[in-house]
């Protein structure tokens, strides 16, 4: 049984400085550790943390899409092999939320009008979003992983997808494998141009890195994902935690990330 930690980031590439804004999401994750909330509790409600904050390309400030709508994805995924995924959601808030209610129901995912109609069964709130224009560098996405008392992680991401795209579109966040990964022994959570992240399937094979002969940590493994994996000009970061120690992060570019272990 590891000792319990957290690690969140607020988004690969430049962008309004979010380093004092993540590290709110990660005190209420710790807050709630040590008050005994399970490591889906922690990760759910440091992400809200992070949506409801619209410095950030999440929730409440998602970025809008070519035609003005304001689209949301999230997912979630824990130890235990569930997993919850929506996307392309509207007046959705917070998605994490509804995500995080699939992990104890027969399906993973729900999209569009679908899933909003579920969440609306399910007394998830349905409000305007009401978005933001881009900034330029914007990342698509924020994530925490979370590791708690029993050793149980989970993994909880959410993005208003990339700027300059259309209403259809779906990056890695929601995607197992591309924009999180998570089994028994770690977590790996990616950010950035999400079309490059899934094309490598990255977060999937660099947590799988780890197995190799010629991987010596997490770290090693992330940095051979950003190496060679991501083609160059590409602005990706990672995050990561295994069942023991602290979670790392690593970047080609700006990204803030923050992290808590316990003592």
């Amino acid at each position: 049984m590891g000792k319990m930690a957290v690690i969140a980031h607020g988004g690969a590439g430049p962008g309004p400085e979010r380093q004092e804004n993540l590290q709110k999401a990660v005190d209420v994750a710790t807050e709630l550790l040590l008050a005994g909330a399970s490591a889906i509790e922690a990760a759910v409600e440091a992400c809200v943390v992070l949506e409801d904050d619209p410095v950030f390309n999440a929730g409440t400030g998602g970025v809008f899409r070519n035609d003005g709508s304001v689209l949301l994805d999230a997912s979630i995924q824990t130890s235990d092999g569930r997993i919850g995924f929506v996307i392309a959601m509207s007046d959705t808030p917070n998605p994490i939320r509804v995500a995080a209610d699939l992990l104890d129901e027969n399906i993973n995912g729900l999209t569009g009008l679908g899933a909003r109609k579920w969440a609306d069964n399910r007394g998830h709130a349905n409000r305007p979003v009401e978005g933001r224009e881009p900034i330029e560098g914007d990342g698509d996405t924020v994530g925490v992983i979370v590791r708690d008392s029993s050793g149980a992680m989970a993994c909880a991401t959410s993005t208003g997808g990339c700027s300059h795209r259309p209403p259809g579109r779906v990056g890695d966040v929601p995607l197992p494998g591309s924009g999180f990964w998570v089994d028994e022994t770690r977590s790996v959570a990616a950010t950035g141009e999400g079309e490059d992240i899934t094309r490598a399937l990255l977060s999937y094979r660099v947590s799988s890195r780890v197995e190799s002969p010629q991987c010596d940590s997490l770290m090693d493994a992330m940095r051979w994902g950003l190496n060679e994996l991501i083609p160059d000009g590409a602005s990706v970061g990672l995050i990561a935690l295994g069942k023991d120690g602290a979670g790392v992060g690593l970047s080609n570019t700006v990204m803030p990330w923050a992290s808590w272990t316990e003592d």
